[in-house]
């Protein structure tokens, strides 16, 4: 099954480093039914130890709390080895590292959960720059995929899910506080 907005997201059951303190607690498996009843960002990126990919999973950890309070979990996921991502956890942010992440990442390191989202590289392996939103039942709500040298934006990331949230129609440039459009009105 291949990744459509508006269908039920792949499923997927990855090794993670959910909870882990040493290189012994890797490797606990996340599937996407761990998130049902929660909204989800699910987000790709090419490789561990890159240039622009801690700038993002970096901006995403520093407003975790701002996902948080919009019931909406985060994980990222590479065709990196849980060992590679720990190893990056556990590296200082002054030295290229993402030390302080504070969401699990998981390991595709089959990379049959990028190909389902349509993300993996076919030439590398490595996965682009894929950021879904999905919704507490399952379903793709949103899915967006960049260059590898051109990051994501962390504030677009949220009006989206918050426009997503509404349930509503969002104009251009709709942002929370902004008037839905009415129909027929």
């Amino acid at each position: 099954m291949l990744a459509k907005v508006g269908q039920p997201a792949p499923a997927f059951t990855l090794p993670s480093t959910k909870g882990a303190t040493s290189p012994k607690d890797l490797g606990k498996e996340i599937s996407l039914s761990d998130y049902k009843g929660k909204w989800l960002i699910f987000f790709f990126y090419p490789l561990d130890f890159t240039f622009v990919c801690p700038t993002e999973i970096l901006a995403l950890s520093d407003r975790l709390d701002d996902f948080t309070d919009l019931d909406t979990e985060i994980v990222g996921c590479s065709t990196d080895s849980v060992h590679s991502h720990f190893a990056w956890l556990n590296t200082p942010r002054d030295k290229n590292g993402i030390a302080g992440t504070a969401y699990p990442l998981v390991a595709d390191y089959t990379k049959e959960v990028a190909r389902a989202y349509g993300v993996l590289n076919e030439q590398t392996g490595a996965a682009q720059r894929g950021l879904f939103i999905i919704d507490p039942e399952g379903v793709l709500r949103y899915a967006v995929v960049t260059n590898d040298n051109v990051g994501r934006s962390v504030e677009e990331t949220l009006r989206v899910l918050q426009a997503l949230q509404t349930g509503g129609l969002c104009a251009a440039d709709w942002s929370p506080g902004k008037d839905l459009l009415k129909v027929g009105a």
